[in-house]
């Protein structure tokens, strides 16, 4: 997906001069940056609307994108997760903070950890925002038109290039549901976001199949609006925020970043002595 999204861009930009489509030339700079990404630490402010409320976090994660590794932790909440594909492929060990406490094996896109999230553990790191892109980019048929560079900007203390999509002909239609389909996979399939598919037909925390002939409210495309601050030295995404036709329904903040840290096996084990598995 990433190959086709560098030689989409690739492509585009070898048709139109640079001085005309900086999008172009700042995205394809962002993809390049999220393929060196090999392994990552960071903190994530997360801002989501759940309902219609809205819930923040604050968490820091390590990563490793190959195998898929994970350690996360929400310290507020005294939560913690860690995944390794090199353990288990399917599920993550999770310490929760409520009761019984003690770590528990789940699935990461069952409903005990989707539960009013708007996203689920793999979609953690860079590499998500900038799929999410191209499947953005996939969806719309306008495309690159629909974003605008709005020049150099200050992002806590960072210089930053300030992108921004919108579509305004975003809105809903009717899908028809078929044998064996799920939220996810029609979301997948339509390339739209999952959570407002979910949000759009009251189906929040329902994660299995869904009654074959129902017809749900689809988005038509990801989002009405994306707004991205790219860091000016790393080419990296520091700032995310998505609106719908409702406003705005997401935000994530990164900051304390490392790129290609040296991590170790300890740092995916539950022996780990810094951790509480």
């Amino acid at each position: 997906m990433r190959f086709l999204f560098a030689l989409f861009l690739s492509v585009f930009y070898f048709l139109h001069p640079i001085s005309e489509e900086k999008p172009v030339f700042l995205l394809q700079q962002m993809q390049d940056s999220i393929k060196k990404v090999r392994t990552l630490k960071m903190k994530i402010s997360a801002l989501e609307r759940v309902e219609k409320s809205f819930v923040s976090a604050r968490s820091e994660i390590k990563l490793q994108t190959n195998p898929h590794r994970l350690y996360f932790v929400n310290k507020e909440k005294k939560l913690e997760i860690l995944f390794d594909a090199t353990v288990d492929k399917e599920k993550a060990l999770v310490k929760p903070h409520v009761f019984p406490y003690v770590s528990m094996w789940l699935d990461p896109r069952g409903p005990l950890m989707r539960k009013n999230q708007h996203y689920t553990i793999n979609e953690l790191g860079f590499n998500f925002i900038g799929n999410a892109i191209l499947l953005t980019l996939r969806k719309d048929p306008e495309g690159i038109k629909n974003f605008k560079y709005h020049g150099k900007v200050a992002k806590n203390g960072v210089s930053c290039y300030l992108l921004e999509y919108e579509n305004k002909e975003y809105g809903y239609t009717d899908y028809i549901v078929g044998a064996h389909e799920t939220a996810t996979t029609i979301a997948y399939k339509l390339i739209v976001n999952d959570y407002l598919l979910r949000y759009r037909n009251n189906l929040l925390n329902e994660f299995g199949f869904i009654k074959k002939g129902t017809v749900l409210k689809v988005p038509t495309l990801y989002c009405k609006k994306a707004v991205i601050w790219l860091e000016e030295k790393r080419m990296l995404p520091i700032s995310i925020s998505l609106y719908d036709d409702a406003g705005f329904f997401e935000s994530y903040e990164f900051s304390d970043i490392q790129v290609n840290p040296l991590l170790t096996d300890l740092d995916f084990s539950k022996k780990n002595p810094d951790y509480n598995f």
